[in-house]
């Protein structure tokens, strides 16, 4: 079933009108799926999953988020902060005329989609949360965990400063960026990603999101809704102490799905168990 191309306007208190790029497809009275990327990816992540979705007879979007849409890209770093992400989200929905739909998150959009559950539940169907685990979670693995603490030291670089994080995977024809997607993501994808990255100062805009991290995540409460945690045994940022505490975060109907031998890619590597793991959720 082929996307339409569309543009959602979100009133932000601070910056006022941001625009934000999205697909849409799917039935008009479909189950509505709200369908969030993470970095360093844009909606074509989603590309190999939405036609199953919106075949199976439900209406989905999915966002190109703040940093990431030309139109939706402040310069400050406290703009990146979770409750305006939050606030993002919640107004992805109203903009989409839903007011509530079953959330999709991948790497940061799951985050998103956790703080949301968590902070905004009466807006959240359901959750499937893809290769990243409640924030709670993932502090207590890297606290803890050697393995973990490893896994993430390159968030240390990307906090640091965002501009010279971006100028580094951007020179040499991106070569670091295109390592960044390896493996998983699909070559003609990444020669899009590395356009679309090398655009203005999307990579920066991007990169802001870890320069936006802070103490909160710590504090993030746990979930009631409904949620189903997709993750790779091979997942290069997610390791298996971080994946299995997830559970001990969500207290309504939970299901952890291990996918072994899948990386971090999940919608990339496997679009038919994301698009299982989904539809089983959405009921």
């Amino acid at each position: 079933m082929p996307t339409e191309s569309a543009q959602l306007h979100v009133d932000d208190p601070e910056l006022g009108d941001l625009v934000f790029d999205a697909v849409v497809a799917g039935a008009d009275d479909g189950e509505p799926v709200l369908l969030l990327h993470g970095w360093p990816q844009t909606t074509l992540s989603w590309a190999r999953v939405i036609p199953a979705l919106a075949s199976s007879g439900l209406r989905v979007a999915a966002i190109d988020q703040r940093g990431y849409s030309a139109g939706a890209r402040p310069t400050d770093i406290a703009s990146y902060a979770a409750p305006h992400l939050v606030e993002d989200a919640s107004g992805f929905l109203d903009a989409l005329g839903w007011g509530t739909a079953h959330v999709v998150g991948h790497d940061w959009g799951a985050i998103v989609g956790w703080h949301l559950a968590a902070h905004r539940p009466g807006l959240v169907r359901s959750l499937t949360a893809l290769s990243v685990p409640h924030p709670r979670a993932l502090v207590e693995a890297q606290r803890s965990d050697d393995v973990q603490k490893k896994k993430t030291e390159y968030m240390a670089f990307f906090r640091s400063s965002p501009e010279t994080a971006a100028k580094v995977l951007l020179r040499d024809d991106a070569k670091a960026l295109r390592a960044v997607y390896a493996p998983g993501v699909h070559e003609s994808d990444i020669d899009t990603y590395v356009e679309h990255f090398s655009d203005d100062d999307a990579m920066e805009a991007s990169l802001r999101w870890y320069a936006a991290m802070d103490s909160e995540s710590a504090r993030t409460p746990d979930v009631e809704v409904a949620t189903t945690f997709v993750w790779g045994t091979e997942d290069v940022a997610i390791g298996s102490v971080a994946a299995q505490g997830c559970a001990a975060r969500c207290h309504g109907e939970y299901e952890f799905r291990p996918l072994q031998g899948r990386g971090h890619w999940l919608p990339d590597e496997d679009p038919d168990a994301v698009v299982d793991a989904i539809l089983k959720r959405v009921g």
